[in-house]
């Protein structure tokens, strides 16, 4: 406020992170503006009908009327009003008439998230045609910029320092800035792992785990068999998100928690599993039907546990009490991860923490990691010289070609045979908290981390996830000795054999494991073998030594205590 009136500028570009307030600084330049006669109307203009409504509500409250119904091209609204909300898409279907409305009055346009007037070259051009006669604009974004050619309306462009136009912000607030000044809440990501098994469009079937260095379909198909609801990974999630949302409860009674699924049939089935667990059916809240906004509403004002939702998470979507989330999309870009992620980060009183859980991916990993850096847009071509007409062209097929790829087209063939799941670890604080995927779904050193209490100051939770940390590296170790001694007896038992009656007791034991091994997940013995040669090293068993026999046989027992899990 106090850079902005000193300043007095046309256009103010502010980026703060979700939760920082940006709707209360726009209300209040508003009023100010209006109150000196600066200005005499308001436009906002928002991406989605929901925030039409949502900005109206909030403006109402500040003394601003706003008219959210206000369509391009109806003409007069109520003297009632001093201002109308309206969207993107509703201003480029008929910029000309938001334009002589702007030229009648004095307007201070307030365009809020505002990299959306990027998302197509005519919501671009409409913008700027309906809003160049503004007497002020203001300029609102709270999640990362995007990256592309298409220049944001009345926003300050400079060369980066690889002369690479990058968008200039007149004022900057981010997440990590309003973490320390207790502004939103500390985030704790929950990453889970697990195997994952599915079947290919040639009829291979392909198991791998979640998390592991992977080709791009390959990763794709793990993480869509991951979200699968009718494998064991999802509802493994949903269950140990619940029973975190239960520990924030403890202190936060009407904490909420929110699944972020890819589709509608999909959120259904999360739904219902939720109901199962629960013992209520959450609200489903899809984008296309016209009582989302209502639904969200209503989720908003109650003290329910769950909602489910699709494509109705973006930036500005208001349910302060949000504390626990589940990504169950495919979507992963920078722009969605932090549009999401945005809706647990509004802190109402200090100490409130937020947990999102996600899959193991490394993409989504590396986003959780990066949470605190800032992003500007950027253009995305270097800038050369003057003439260089063919730059945004250029850009564009070399965008084309690297995205294409002869795999990319049976990404939609496939088909998910099961999943399991496995607590992978905590990213917090730029660190890494966890056991690598060791750890139950259920078990007790799960719920050193889900129980972690629902209101704890920035440091207190890291301090407390480095005391997790080292009590499980002490488990560890005891954990190991005991296997040692276990070893040994079992040596000690057979000493008193003969070399090759020793070797064959130890065959016969590391055979029969094997076949239970098929029993249980149907790999046939020769390959169970083979995994066991690779992991250990050493030639066949019918050759190795009894120290090699001991490894593969602890080796399977191991396995066979995951898959347990």
């Amino acid at each position: 406020m106090t850079r902005y009136f000193a300043d007095q500028p046309r256009d103010f570009l502010t980026v703060a992170t979700p939760g920082a307030g940006k709707t209360t600084f726009a209300l209040s330049v508003a009023a100010e503006l209006l109150a000196r006669r600066v200005i005499d109307r308001v436009t906002i203009v928002t991406p989605t009908d929901h925030l039409k409504t949502q900005w109206a509500k909030a403006a109402e409250r500040a003394g601003i009327p706003i008219d959210p119904t206000y369509s391009a091209g109806k003409g007069k609204i109520s003297k009632e009003f001093l201002g109308i909300a309206v969207t993107y898409a509703g201003v480029a279907v008929n910029p000309l008439a938001m334009r002589i409305r702007t030229e009648r009055f004095r307007t201070l346009v307030i365009l809020d998230e505002v990299h959306h007037a990027g998302d197509a070259l005519s919501w671009g051009e409409g913008i700027r045609e309906a809003f160049d006669p503004a007497a002020r604009r203001l300029a609102l974004t709270g999640t990362p910029f995007r990256s592309d050619i298409n220049p944001i309306p009345f926003v300050r462009y400079a060369p980066g320092p690889d002369g690479v136009p990058q968008s200039v912000a007149d004022y900057t607030y981010g997440y990590s800035e309003a973490l320390a000044d207790h502004v939103v809440r500390p985030v704790l990501f929950m990453a889970y792992s697990g195997e994952m098994s599915w079947r290919t469009s040639a009829g291979d079937e392909i198991s791998a785990r979640l998390g592991e260095p992977l080709t791009k379909d390959m990763n794709q198909h793990a993480l869509r068999t991951a979200l699968d609801p009718q494998g064991s990974w999802m509802p493994s999630v949903l269950e140990a998100a619940d029973k975190r949302l239960s520990e924030v409860r403890r202190h936060v009674p009407d904490a909420g928690g929110l699944v972020i699924a890819t589709d509608q049939e999909s959120a259904r089935a999360y739904a219902k599993i939720l109901r199962q667990l629960t013992g209520t059916l959450p609200a489903v809240v899809v984008s296309d039907e016209k009582l989302a906004s209502k639904k969200i509403d209503k989720f908003a004002d109650s003290d329910d546990r769950w909602m489910v939702a699709v494509r109705m998470v973006s930036e500005g979507v208001d349910v302060p009490r949000l504390a626990v989330g589940v990504w169950a999309t495919t979507t992963s870009t920078p722009l969605f991860f932090a549009q999401a992620v945005g809706r647990f980060v509004r802190a109402r009183r200090r100490g409130e923490t937020a947990s999102v859980f996600l899959p193991s991916v490394p993409n989504l990993l590396t986003l959780a990691a990066e949470l605190e850096l800032q992003r500007d847009h950027v253009l995305k071509r270097r800038v050369r010289d003057d003439g260089d007409i063919f730059a945004a062209e250029n850009d564009l097929l070399a965008q084309a070609n690297a995205e294409q790829g002869a795999s990319d087209d049976l990404l939609g063939s496939f088909e998910a045979l099961g999943s399991t799941a496995n607590f992978d670890r905590v990213l917090y604080d730029g660190g890494e908290f966890g056991h690598a995927g060791e750890v139950t779904v259920g078990s007790d050193e799960e719920m050193d981390f889900l129980g972690i209490p629902g209101l704890l100051d920035h440091d207190q939770v890291r301090d407390l996830l480095h005391s997790r940390q080292s009590e499980r590296a002490k488990k560890q170790k005891s954990a190991l000795a005991a296997r040692s001694a276990e070893a040994k007896t079992v040596t000690e038992s057979i000493d008193n054999y003969s070399t090759h009656e020793q070797l064959a007791v130890l065959r016969r034991e590391l055979n029969g494991l094997v076949a239970a091994w098929y029993h249980r997940t149907g790999q046939s013995h020769g390959i169970t073998h083979s995994a066991l040669r690779k992991s250990c090293g050493g030639p066949a068993a019918a050759v190795a030594t009894a120290e090699q026999l001991h490894a593969r046989i602890n080796t399977i027992r191991d396995w066979a205590v995951k898959k347990t899990s």
